[in-house]
């Protein structure tokens, strides 16, 4: 959902379950950032329940996309910091980015070498009715 096709609310501020709609996570996820001090202090009713700003609702789309883009909850923090900070050097948040990046190139290395050895091991196994298997094999280090 884009912001442009999101539902808009009647009135601010909105309740969990329309601030977790506008924001397209769940209200337990919504939770989980507020309990995380991501979104600072959330406005109570007298009867305890939350009420969320349009600033509450977009930081929240802010970290949506940040999980989106699979960075870590440790930098989504240091991103909406610097994000809210009008004080901040861009270089920080390319720095965290950048070092995103890595970690992602990373990942994709790993995850393609191990797309090449099981390659290799279906290519080995015969898959008949034979019991003998090269991947149980390399499984039990026994290749």
């Amino acid at each position: 959902m884009t912001r442009s096709d999101a539902p808009v609310p009647t009135a601010w501020p909105v309740n969990i379950g329309e601030a977790a709609q506008l924001s397209g996570i769940s209200a337990k996820m919504l939770r989980h950032y507020e309990g995380l001090g991501l979104l600072g202090t959330v406005a109570r009713t007298d009867s305890g329940y939350r009420l969320y700003t349009r600033n509450d609702v977009h930081t929240l789309q802010f970290i949506k996309r940040a999980r989106d883009l699979g960075f870590s909850m440790a930098d989504i923090a240091e991103l909406v910091g610097l994000w809210l900070d009008r004080e901040r050097s861009s270089a920080k948040v390319k720095q965290v980015a950048q070092r995103h990046v890595l970690a992602l190139q990373t990942r994709i290395a790993q995850l393609q070498a191990m797309e090449r050895s099981l390659v290799h091991l279906t290519t080995c196994c015969h898959g008949d009715d034979r019991p003998d298997c090269p991947i149980l094999d390399d499984l039990a280090g026994l290749r």
